[in-house]
């Protein structure tokens, strides 16, 4: 597909510029990451086999320390971890790459493991880069990664939208757009990957106010980039915006929570030896059987 007809959803040069500046202190606002991170090695620790050569797309700082920490790490051999930013990839442990996810530099089958623990919700085509780490994998390759879904800051989201109603008559779009679990699993199958699987970690985090939570986004380089910008929100806006958070999503000692949704998503290159669904009715043993129960037909169950 020519990437140069898909709707062009992000601004990916100004998330490289947020990053960028964010990239002295992103370390000290990676808890989502690492924890999206602590997830992600659990899994490929769960798999009984080695893996040669290892990519972590995205993610910051730490988390090739820890990932060799780590029993996973003990699993694979030459590992590479990259980011969109140049200046984030000046800061993570050799070897690092700056790259682009939509155009990745491997050769075909030149990978057995690829590790995405951030950043794949800032794509603007996702499907493409699923294809494109199906590419780089080795038959029997694993792929695991993790990235914001649909009701990340929805709290945020709704109360920008009733203070920009009130004060304008009108609302915009300021809090990107995520995917959800089941958008995850098809894009995975759509993308060539053997016995995908997605689920979600939902987390909540509380913070003072409004201003706190801005604060931290910003510290984690995760702001809106979206390409068809609104006008920047006033402090007005923000103050009232502010206030009806406080009634609506606060708890008894005031301070506000912000859902944050990660969901994970793993799969595996395709290899002729991988168990593969059976044929419809090829079944050589009733389920009635299995389950210790009397088959009836469907007029039995409806009386007739």
């Amino acid at each position: 597909m020519n990437t140069e007809t898909l709707p062009r959803l992000f601004d990916r040069s100004l998330l490289a510029r947020r990053r960028n500046r964010a990239a002295a202190k992103l370390a000290d606002y990676n808890f989502l990451v690492r924890r999206a991170f602590d997830d992600i090695c659990d899994r490929v620790e769960s798999i009984t086999r080695d893996f040669q050569r290892t990519a972590i797309l995205g993610g910051g700082p730490g988390l090739t320390d820890e990932f060799a920490s780590r029993p996973a790490g003990g699993k694979t051999g030459w590992a590479v971890q990259s980011d969109l930013a140049a200046g984030v990839a000046a800061t993570l442990d050799t070897p690092a790459l700056a790259l682009d996810e939509e155009a990745l530099p491997f050769a075909g089958e030149s990978l057995d493991l690829v590790l995405a623990p951030w950043g794949l919700h800032w794509t603007n085509d996702l499907p493409g880069v699923l294809v494109q780490i199906n590419h780089a994998l080795k038959p029997d390759g694993f792929f695991a990664g993790a990235l914001l879904g649909g009701a990340t800051l929805t709290e945020l989201r709704q109360c920008l939208m009733t203070a920009e109603s009130e004060l304008t008559g009108g609302v915009s779009a300021r809090i990107s757009p995520y995917a959800g679990t089941f958008d995850m699993a098809a894009l995975m199958q759509r993308a060539g990957f053997a016995m995908p699987v997605a689920d979600i970690d939902r987390v909540t985090v509380r913070y003072d106010n409004i201003f706190a939570l801005m604060n931290d986004l910003r510290g984690m380089g995760e702001t809106s980039v979206l390409a068809e910008r609104p006008k920047p929100a006033t402090r007005a806006l923000f103050f009232r915006a502010g206030e009806i958070y406080r009634e609506k999503f606060s708890d008894p000692d005031g301070r506000i929570r912000a859902t944050f949704e990660i969901v994970h998503a793993a799969g595996w290159a395709p290899h002729p030896d991988q168990p593969k669904p059976k044929r419809p009715g090829s079944a050589t043993h009733r389920l009635a059987d299995a389950l210790g129960v009397k088959e009836q037909s469907l007029d039995e169950k409806a009386g007739r």
